[in-house]
């Protein structure tokens, strides 16, 4: 069977591995999964020089045959983010898939406490990152040749989160971070109906309780996920490989009929409160 990705040419945004993304893991896990699954080129991009380079290195490493090419990038910046798309596009001909994955988790202050800039913050990475490398990957893509009614002209996958589903358990005070995974799956629903006449498809997974070092390397973090492991009807954690083959799935042409859409991959949460 031909790998899932044969030849595809993609972005990945927040494709380092740090310890203070909320989702730490995810951003690397999809690019070894998009390479095991056949990828061409991949344009890692993340804030973090050393964090990008140290998962190129890995690539090289582990798959040889991908083209990587590593880039610096802070999404709250638009033209930031414009110049790493079209840096990205020159450098592998095609942008096939793009993944918009960078993000924060914010503070966990309760409204009436939360300051000014821990809101701004949280939304501009969160949101307004994301509605920029969108507006530049749809820029691209619209510009691309249509490969037919399966693959079409590229496809476009965000990192939303269960909190952009629902609210987060008390007492747990998300409000600025669900704020803007809930706008980030409007967004989705938005575009992804719009642009999939075109031939653009764009989706979101939901990625529930994540296992990463962020929740081991908290102070409270025995309390904290026996909090999580209670309101998971599986009581265990989602791992970021488990998020990175959602990602695939989508990446794919298994999942040509889903437009505008968001990929729970919660173990339950959002169905059983």
């Amino acid at each position: 069977m031909e790998p899932l990705l044969e030849g595809y040419n993609d972005l990945i945004t927040g494709a380092g591995s740090d310890i203070s993304d909320i989702y730490q893991g995810i951003g690397k896990a999809t690019a070894l999964h998009f390479a095991q699954h056949g990828a061409a080129g991949l344009a890692l991009a993340d804030i973090r020089p050393a964090s990008v380079a140290a998962v190129a290195a890995l690539l090289g490493e582990t798959h040889a045959h991908v083209r990587v090419v590593p880039l610096v990038l802070d999404v709250t910046s638009a033209d930031g983010v414009r110049a790493a798309v079209a840096q990205a596009v020159a450098a592998l001909g095609r942008l096939d898939v793009a993944v918009n994955n960078a993000g924060v988790a914010g503070t966990t202050s309760r409204t009436h406490e939360l300051p000014d800039e821990a809101w701004d913050r949280t939304l501009a990475v969160d949101l307004n990152g994301v509605f920029y490398c969108q507006r530049e990957e749809l820029a691209v893509m619209m510009q691309q040749d249509h490969l037919g009614p399966r693959r079409g002209r590229g496809v476009i996958i965000n990192t939303a989160s269960l909190y952009g589903l629902r609210a987060p358990v008390v007492p747990l005070y998300q409000s600025a971070y669900t704020a803007a995974k809930h706008a980030v799956v409007g967004l989705t629903k938005s575009d992804g109906v719009h642009y999939g006449p075109h031939g653009i498809r764009v989706n979101a997974v939901c990625p529930g309780y994540v296992e990463t070092p962020l929740i081991s390397s908290l102070a409270n973090a025995a309390a904290v996920t026996a909090l999580m492991l209670r309101n998971t009807p599986v009581e265990r954690l989602v791992s970021p490989d488990e998020v990175a083959d959602g990602i695939v799935f989508l990446a794919s042409t298994m999942s040509s009929a889903m437009m505008a859409s968001t990929l729970s991959l919660d173990l339950g949460i959002s169905s059983s409160s």
